[in-house]
């Protein structure tokens, strides 16, 4: 079966999805990520179910991960921030080492669509996706456009192909 079939097997059935801001600096309030990210699943029919602002501390990635991945109705966790290589850029190590499957075409799609707009600064994100506990994950720089080209571009067109595969028999 091609991806087609399975696009068309998966539907458009509501995706329930958590939203992980890692950062420093931001609030609640001054989170327009995940603003974004909210009206786009909720403009396509999903779910926006869970929310968490951390830190970029290791243990707290590994708890939050733990954390809305333990929960039966999220399908996708959506982390933006901490993908760089600055010393406090610690999400890709954590999200990384705890992958149980590594879809390594994410990150190479995103900087190759990167590399269109930024150049070779592309080279410095560490974007990450695969699968823990039955849950898809992915880890996104957290810059408004590098959110807005990996959800518009990667992540949303195959959402539904995404929680259906992890669910069929």
């Amino acid at each position: 079966m091609g991806a087609d079939e399975h696009r068309q097997k998966a539907g458009d059935k509501p995706v329930n999805v958590a939203i992980v801001t890692v950062s420093d600096t931001r609030t609640p309030d001054t989170d327009e990520n995940r603003r974004y990210i909210e009206r786009r699943l909720i403009e396509l029919g999903h779910i926006a179910d869970a929310y968490r602002l951390i830190k970029d501390e290791p243990d707290q990635v590994a708890e939050v991960l733990d954390e809305l991945t333990a929960l039966p109705a999220i399908r996708i966790v959506l982390f933006n921030g901490g993908t760089g290589i600055s010393p406090r850029d610690t999400t890709y190590d954590v999200v990384s080492r705890m992958l149980e499957k590594h879809l390594p075409g994410f990150g190479e799609l995103f900087r190759m669509l990167s590399y269109e707009e930024v150049g070779a600064a592309a080279m410095l994100s560490r974007a990450t996706a695969g699968v823990y506990k039955n849950t898809m994950v992915f880890s996104m720089p957290g810059s408004p456009n590098a959110v807005k080209v990996a959800l518009e571009k990667l992540i949303l067109p195959e959402l539904n192909h995404f929680a259906w595969e992890l669910v069929r028999k």
